[in-house]
This record gives structure tokens, sequence and C-alpha cells, in this order.
């Protein structure tokens, strides 16, 4: 019999993440790397260890080939424990009782079930694989038991603007939920929930076990599961974090969040002791700074090997920048090559992409005529831009092929 957790963490991991186009056409969006050393999942796995817990299962289903070699044993984060506990990684599988792909977020809980139940938590954490933060789930926890709460949401207040991308929390002043709406078109609060939920387990499984049986349902924790324990009176409260926080769910926002690594007013310090990103690092030789390379304002990683500009951008290990090569406001993903006289700028270099001589990826805002014409270009994993070709903003070389695009 597997010891008894007070907690068991659930981390949705097996999002398609299709608005990060060539970048998760043969990987899982946790999976992506960010940041020059880590992958999107390390976020919420390192929060797990250092929030103290250590029962992890991540539901995996599209393309998890790579993220399941990444997390492997969960050596880098401590959690490979041999007494049940650690990460355990959770397909789809068919049972008795289940059958094919997780039909939504509430599904896939659903599904595992008896995984939940060998350890007989007292409450189960509902967390995404897609978000970068650093947070301390004890504190949560800790919040949902002073307000004995069936079930706790983390909010965080969101720009109007972007309120109707989010479920969109209303609260009376003691912090007690009265109105859950998901992804409205007119929101009535800027209180975006973070896809973390705290809930009473035995709780919890009442509603995914009617969930299961309602043919009409989506399945989803944010259209189904919330509602219903909201029409049913249920003890629901919010838990406003105070902290950076970004879903890195497209093009522009994965960059960015990348890009606020390298501005001193933005509060994540990836350098904390107390709260450390733990990550599967490559071993790889430091990395070599020619003479006569520029380069400033930048996150470099091991292993690269920089003999042209750099400014303001993020290279991750074994990245090749050649003489005569510019790469400004821009992401190297692990192994990619910018030949002589080749320029990046405004732009995500897969892993094992070349930008070959003389090519041109990206560009300055302030060089587009038509301002709405302007976005972040991409190079996909293995892609080859041809010497002279020209990735204008917003296009996307496909992953393993050649790029013709424009000659200059």
């Amino acid at each position: 019999m597997l010891p008894k957790q007070e907690i068991v963490a659930m981390l949705l991991a097996g999002g398609q993440g299709s608005r990060l186009g060539v970048l998760t056409k043969n990987m899982a969006k946790p999976a992506v790397p960010y940041g020059g050393k880590y992958r999107i999942i390390d976020f919420p796995l390192s929060n797990c260890v250092n929030s103290g817990i250590d029962t992890v299962g991540v539901l995996t289903q599209y393309q998890p080939l790579e993220l399941n070699e990444y997390i492997g044993s969960g050596q880098p984060w401590d959690l490979d424990s041999m007494n049940g506990a650690g990460v355990h990684v959770l397909p789809p599988f068919q049972g008795n009782q289940r059958s094919d792909w997780y039909k939504g977020t509430a599904n896939a809980i659903f599904q595992n079930i008896p995984f939940i139940e060998r350890y007989h938590p007292e409450y189960v954490i509902v967390l995404s694989g897609d978000h970068i933060y650093k947070m301390d789930y004890s504190k949560m926890l800790a919040y949902h038991k002073e307000k004995g709460a069936d079930c706790t949401i983390s909010v965080i207040e969101v720009p109007w603007e972007e309120a109707p991308r989010f479920g969109i929390l209303n609260t009376n002043d003691g912090g007690a939920i009265y109105e859950f709406d998901e992804k409205p078109k007119q929101p009535k609060s800027n209180k975006a929930s973070m896809g973390i939920y705290i809930f009473n387990w035995e709780k919890l499984k009442a509603y995914l076990t009617a969930d299961g049986a309602d043919p009409d349902s989506d399945n989803d924790f944010g259209k189904n599961i919330l509602p219903a324990m909201l029409h049913a009176g249920e003890r629901m409260y919010a838990y406003e974090f105070e902290g950076y926080w970004k879903d890195v769910g497209t093009i522009e926002s994965l960059w960015e969040s990348n890009m606020d690594l390298l501005n001193p007013k933005v509060q994540l310090d990836l350098s904390e002791e107390r709260w450390k990103i733990y990550s599967r690092n490559p071993v790889m030789p430091p990395q070599y700074v020619a003479a006569g390379a520029r380069v400033q304002n930048s996150l470099v990683a091991e292993g690269c090997s920089v003999y042209g500009e750099i400014d303001f951008s993020v290279l991750f290990a074994g990245v090749y920048v050649a003489p005569g090569a510019v790469v400004k406001d821009s992401i190297l993903m692990p192994g990619s090559r910018v030949e002589e006289g080749a320029v990046v700028q405004y732009a995500i270099v897969a892993e094992d992409a070349v930008v070959q001589k003389g090519a041109v990826v990206g560009a300055r805002p302030e060089d587009i005529e038509n301002k709405n014409e302007w976005g972040v270009a991409v190079v996909g994993a293995g892609a080859v831009v041809l010497p002279g070709a020209v990735v204008p903003p917003r296009a996307m070389a496909e992953p393993g092929k050649d790029y013709e695009g424009e000659a200059r």
C-alpha cells in the first residue's frame, strides 16, 4: 500500500498548442524551450517541488514523445522517489470503462481517478503545463483550508482588453466566488482564472463522475465542472496571486515572456536561490565569445559559440552565430545556427534550424509601413533558410524543410 499523501498534483500537459504554429508541430506545448535553458513544463514541476508537493501526475496526449523523454524519471526536479511518490507520466489508455483520447481537461482527470485513489489524498491541485510563473502552492492550500473551501481558484488581474481570453471570476469582499464566465465577450471583471485549482478530493471525484456520465458535457473544468459546483452552492473561493504570470500559448506571448527575462523591471527572477527552477540540461562546454564579437543585454547559454553581434536576445545551448551575423530581439533555440552575414530580428529560430549566409529573418516594427502586418517571424525546428532568402514578419518556415522565400 502506498503512503497517504495530503495533496496530489495533476498537471495537464496534453494540449496541442496550435496557436504556437510550427513550434508545436512535432512536440507538445509544455515541451517548448523557454528562457535559454528551460522548457515550459519546468515551471509547474519546480513549483510543486518547492511547495513540498512530491506526488505529481503529468497527463500527456498530443505529440508526447519528446515531453516523456524530457521528464524521464523526474530526477532533475527531485521527483524520482522509490516509495510511490514522484512524477508519473499518464497518457490516455483503454480499460474496462475508459477509451481513447482525453476528451477535455475534466475527462483527463476523470480517467485517472484510480491513480489519485492510490494515495488517498485529502486534496488535489490541478495545474496547467503552459504558463510561466513562480508560485508557492502551499500558501494557496493554507488559504483553501482557512476558508473551508470545496474549490479554490487562483486568479490574477489581467488588462481589460485581454479578459475575454480567460475564465473570469466575480467575487464578494471575502473572496467567495458568486459568478464564473468562461471567456465572456463582455467581462464584468478582470479577475482571470490562472488554470490552477485546489479541490477537496472526495467532492471533486463526485463531480467528475457525474460529468463523465453526461453525454452532452464538454468534459471541461471551465465549461462544466466549475459552473456545476457554483450552481450547486459549493464553497468556492478565489486566491489572488501577485507576481509574474504569463500564458505562453501564442507566438507573441512566448516571445514577449522570453524578452521579459531581459527587462530588469519585470519581477521574474530566475537566479533566485530560494525558489529555483530546475531543468534537464545538456552537458556542454562553456560558452565562447570570440574577439570582435558583440554581446549586450542577452542570455547566452552553455555551448554557444558567438562570433557576430547579439543584442537583447536569448540564446539556448549549442547555438552558433557566425562572424558578420546580427541577432537582435530574438530567441535562438538549442542547436540553431545563424551563418555569416545573416540578420535575425524579432524572431524565434527553433531547435537545430539554420539561417544560411545572407538570409534575413523577421523585421523591426519601425521598418514596416503597415504596422498591422508586423509580427514575430518563426523558423521551425530543423528548417533551413536558404542563402539570401527573406522570412517576413508573421511568416513561419516549416520544420525540417528548406525555405526559399523571397530573395533580397
